[in-house]
């Protein structure tokens, strides 16, 4: 069954500001999840299996209540418990990154996702990228690399984990691509939040045997951290629900600005509860990626009213 949903352009207005409320409570995610860390004592790999066994049981009675029983059984199981499994391990290592990075340089390096993206997509989909659009992935891969290069320095190797986040994210985004035509949109993340529990329990036996603590299980001890994992399980689900009913209701090129209003959260709960906040050329870093981000998206929306006056004609 198709579940498309028909843009109506007059509601663009109230999806901006739906994306944008998301993109403002996302990053209050990878706080809880850093906070948990550094104060509770819970793992980022424990934290990570919270966020996706809870946000399956939270999407469970929507589907129920939407879809009915039906809609607990995907067209596509494999692809969407793959999608599930690129999401986990790339939020696990997303966490593993803030938990020793500041929030918002690690956001900031994972927005050269799209333009992974673009790359992956010319090369598996055969989608037509022209040169402006390559120009825009360098330079914004540029920008991501002034971000990270006082990072490594102080940190290491994890500095360049919200990469491998923005690869992983990338190929699940690639997924969605495929097969977002033959599943409803809530089914696909009830599945993914299947696949991502999968994939942080398969790994995290590993990383206790091994003595890899960020993947390890850590046992929630306290009222407060046992709260705040409920909490972290609550914001993944109600923000990408949130999310999924903005692009229901307009253009994803319209909305896709709005991603970046989570270096907003990202800097000022970052400043306010961990003391960290860019530097100045963090800060150009930052504004190169989203300058190389909108450019993109400001031609394409160009070339998109240019095609309608085209075909008005």
């Amino acid at each position: 069954m198709n579940h498309a949903v028909k843009v109506d352009s007059d509601r663009n207005f109230e999806a901006a500001a739906m994306m944008a409320f998301a993109m403002l409570l996302l990053p209050l995610m990878d706080a809880t999840g850093k906070y948990l860390a550094l104060y509770e004592g819970v793992t980022p790999g424990t934290s990570s299996l919270f966020r996706f066994a809870l946000q399956t049981v939270f999407t469970l009675p929507l589907i129920l209540i939407v879809l009915g029983p039906a809609g607990l059984r995907p067209n596509y199981w494999g692809a969407n418990l793959l999608r599930g499994l690129l999401l986990g391990w790339a939020s696990g290592l997303f966490l593993i990154s803030v938990k020793y990075v500041p929030i918002a340089d690690a956001i900031a390096v994972f927005f050269v996702e799209p333009f992974i993206l673009a790359a992956l997509s010319a090369v598996f989909l055969r989608e037509k990228v022209r040169w402006p659009r390559w120009l825009a992935i360098v330079v914004g891969f540029l920008g991501a690399m002034l971000v990270i290069q006082p990072n490594f320095a102080e940190f290491g190797f994890v500095s360049l984990l919200p990469l491998a986040t923005a690869t992983l994210f990338a190929v699940y985004l690639l997924l969605n691509r495929i097969y977002s035509a033959h599943d409803n949109v809530l089914v696909m993340q009830y599945a993914a939040g299947i696949g991502g529990t999968l994939a942080i329990a398969v790994v995290m036996p590993l990383g206790t045997l091994v003595q890899l603590d960020d993947i390890s299980w850590s046992t929630p001890t306290t009222g407060l951290s046992v709260a705040l994992l409920a909490f972290l399980g609550l914001i993944s689900a109600f923000g990408h629900l949130i999310v999924v009913a903005a692009m229901r209701l307009a253009p994803a090129s319209l909305l896709a600005p709005f991603q970046y209003f989570e270096i907003v959260t990202a800097a000022v709960v970052g400043y306010l509860v961990f003391g960290n906040f860019p530097t100045p050329s963090k800060w150009l870093g930052i504004a190169i990626i989203i300058s190389s981000g909108l450019f993109i998206l400001w031609r394409e929306q160009r070339r998109a009213v240019q095609r309608k006056r085209d075909f008005s004609r």
